[in-house]
C-alpha cells in the first residue's frame, strides 16, 4: 500500500565533482543531466530521479573499511554482462566481485564505486 501524502522525488548524492558524478549516473541510467548551479538532476526511465549536490568537502566512503558508507543502492539488472560493461564504460569501479567463478551464475550481485565512491550493486536473478 502506498500512502499517496508521500512520494520519492529523488535520491541525493553528495559529490566534490558534480560533473563527473552526474555524467557517471547518466551514462549507467541512461539518462539526462540537468544542471542547474550547485545541483545536477538526472533524468531516467528506470525510476525516481537521481540529483548530485556539491558538496565540496565530500569524503569518499571506504568499502569495506574506512570512512564509513551513508548509502548504497542496488539495481536488479536483466543481464548482467551487459550492466556490468555499461557501468566500467561509465568509469564504475568493482569493490567486490561477484561470488562464484564469474558473472555467469544463475542469480548474484557485484558491488561497484561511481566516481564519487558511493557503493551500489547490479543483482541478478533475482
Amino acid at each position: 500500500m502506498t500512502d499517496p501524502q508521500i512520494s520519492l522525488g529523488a535520491i541525493v548524492l553528495d559529490a566534490a565533482d558534480l560533473s563527473t558524478e552526474s555524467t557517471f549516473w547518466a551514462a549507467l541510467l541512461g539518462g539526462t543531466v540537468e544542471e542547474d548551479g550547485d545541483w545536477h538532476t538526472i533524468r531516467h526511465d528506470a525510476g525516481p530521479a537521481i540529483a548530485i549536490q556539491l558538496a565540496p568537502n565530500h569524503t569518499r566512503p571506504g568499502w569495506p573499511d574506512g570512512p564509513p558508507q551513508q548509502v548504497h543502492l542496488d539495481f536488479d539488472v536483466l543481464d548482467i554482462a551487459t550492466a556490468h560493461e555499461r557501468a566500467m564504460a561509465a568509469g564504475a569501479e568493482v569493490l567486490h566481485p561477484a561470488a562464484g567463478p564469474n558473472l555467469s551464475a544463475p542469480r548474484g550481485f557485484q558491488v561497484y564505486a561511481d566516481p564519487a565512491g558511493h557503493p551500489f550493486c547490479l543483482c541478478w536473478g533475482q
